[in-house]
């Protein structure tokens, strides 16, 4: 843990990366937008919208899964005569390659919508596992040419550099919370709580209100008002002083829409939806819930 710490500290006062942080974020940006619609579309796929859940983090499972089995068999055929033990482990490193391919793709969506200092953090991330790759890809190549201890321990150097990528990946999540459903954080009021005059509300203004230091946004849309979680489930961004329109409401820091009625994700790079509450009008006045049969 402390190793870690140390690492994480050294890799943010690395200042010299900020302008290759910065060129490639605006060439990935550049690269999706000029897509157009099918753009976003591929995307919001990309970042995994339609399963509500991080894609990266599920194809990361298959090159750190099938690499530690390629290294258990090799261990095992250092230590016994059974023939396909070799053939297991390369096999093995080449699913793994494959993962690591679309892991890098989904990896580096993910990435253009990180903010300092975890961009920092996720560049070098990267960079780490396209090493690890490239270390596995020459290690299956000399593998092939009859040269299996060189391959075996390049191999083994591909997979602790692996591994301590995959522990900067850990710290993305658990420090900087990256891919955690941030609106999920906030505790919304379990019965009805008045949040603001029904006279307070602008047609498709955002009012943020708080209850418990909990922030809320209510919108007016013709006759329905709305209420979701203030603070946006990709990063925390305040929702209340988003963009309304079209029945969807856009947060101002990385543009993820969500629909006023259900809070389902309409655009990334959101993959979370947004928490709803239940809205009624009593006395002039609009009082919030949560929603009781709302499934996250």
């Amino acid at each position: 843990m402390t190793v870690s710490i140390g690492l994480t500290d050294a890799i943010s006062r690395q200042d010299w990366l900020n302008p290759a942080e910065e060129t490639l974020q605006k060439t990935l940006h550049r690269a999706f937008g000029s897509g157009g619609k099918a753009g976003v579309r591929i995307k919001d796929a990309l970042h995994g919208t339609w399963i509500g859940h991080p894609l990266h983090v599920i194809l990361t499972d298959i090159p750190l899964g099938a690499w530690t089995s390629a290294m258990v068999f090799d261990a095992v055929a250092a230590i016994s005569d059974i023939e396909w033990m070799d053939s297991a482990a390369d096999a093995c490193i080449g699913v793994g390659l494959a993962g690591a391919i679309l892991a890098a793709i989904t990896g580096l969506t993910d990435w253009q919508d990180i903010d300092p200092p975890a961009r920092r953090v996720g560049l070098v991330h990267g960079l780490m596992n396209l090493t690890a790759a490239a270390l596995m890809g020459t290690s299956l190549l000399t593998r092939r040419r009859e040269m299996r201890a060189s391959g075996k321990g390049l191999g083994l150097l591909g997979f602790l550099v692996a591994t301590l990528a995959a522990r900067l990946g850990g710290n993305l999540v658990y420090e900087h919370r990256i891919g955690v459903d941030r609106s999920a954080e906030k505790n919304l009021p379990q019965e009805f709580r008045r949040a603001a005059a029904a006279a307070d509300l602008e047609e498709g203004k955002p009012l943020k209100v708080s209850i418990d230091d909990t922030p809320i946004v209510l919108i007016k849309s013709g006759v329905n008002i709305f209420a979701l979680a203030e603070t946006c489930s990709h990063l925390g961004g305040p929702l209340a002083e988003g963009k309304v329109e079209g029945g969807t409401i856009q947060c101002p820091w990385h543009s993820s829409r969500f629909d006023l009625k259900d809070g389902s994700v309409v655009n990334g790079p959101a993959v979370h939806p947004q928490r709803c509450l239940e809205v009624r009008l009593r006395d002039g006045q609009v009082e919030v819930r949560r929603r009781e049969l709302q499934a996250y």
